[in-house]
C-alpha cells in the first residue's frame, strides 16, 4: 500500500512497472540495461479517487495523462531502477497530494478607499508629466 494522505492510499496492484531503456548518453553498460522506469496508474478507474480529485488530477498531471484517465510518469534520472523506481513513485503521490487539496474560493471584496486615491493620485501625476511633454512655446 502506498499512503498518499491520511485517508486515501494505493494499492500496490493497481500500479503498472515497466522497465525501459535508459534515454542519453551512459556508456557500455546503457545499451544492454534498462534503468529507466514507466510507471503507469489508472486514476479513471482507481476506487480511492472521487471525481473531484479526478479532475484535479487532470489538470495537474497534463499530458502525462492518456485519455482513458491513466497517468504515465517516466523515471530516468538515476542509474538504477530502485532509484529511478522510486522516483517515479514520490512524483506520483506528490501529484495526488496535491489534487487532494481542494482549492481556496475567492472571496470578492472592493478595493479600500486609501486604494483608489492612490490609484487616481498617480494617474494624475502620469497626466501632468506627460503633458509636460508637448511642444515648448515662448
Amino acid at each position: 500500500m502506498m499512503r498518499i494522505t491520511d485517508s486515501i492510499s494505493i494499492d500496490e496492484a493497481e500500479l503498472e512497472e515497466k522497465f525501459i531503456r535508459s534515454p542519453g548518453s551512459g556508456g557500455q553498460k546503457v545499451n544492454k540495461t534498462e534503468t529507466a522506469v514507466q510507471l503507469r496508474f489508472n486514476a479513471r478507474k482507481s476506487l480511492v479517487i472521487n471525481h473531484a480529485v479526478f479532475l484535479r488530477l487532470q489538470k495537474i498531471a497534463g499530458s502525462r495523462m492518456t485519455q482513458n484517465g491513466e497517468i504515465v510518469i517516466t523515471a530516468h534520472q538515476f542509474r538504477t531502477q530502485e532509484l529511478n523506481r522510486e522516483d517515479a513513485r514520490a512524483r506520483l503521490i506528490k501529484m495526488i497530494a496535491q489534487a487532494v487539496i481542494p482549492p481556496k474560493r475567492r472571496r470578492k471584496t472592493k478595493p479600500t478607499l486609501a486604494s483608489k486615491r492612490r490609484r487616481l493620485d498617480g494617474k494624475k501625476r502620469t497626466s501632468e508629466l506627460k503633458k509636460g511633454r508637448g511642444k515648448v512655446r515662448f
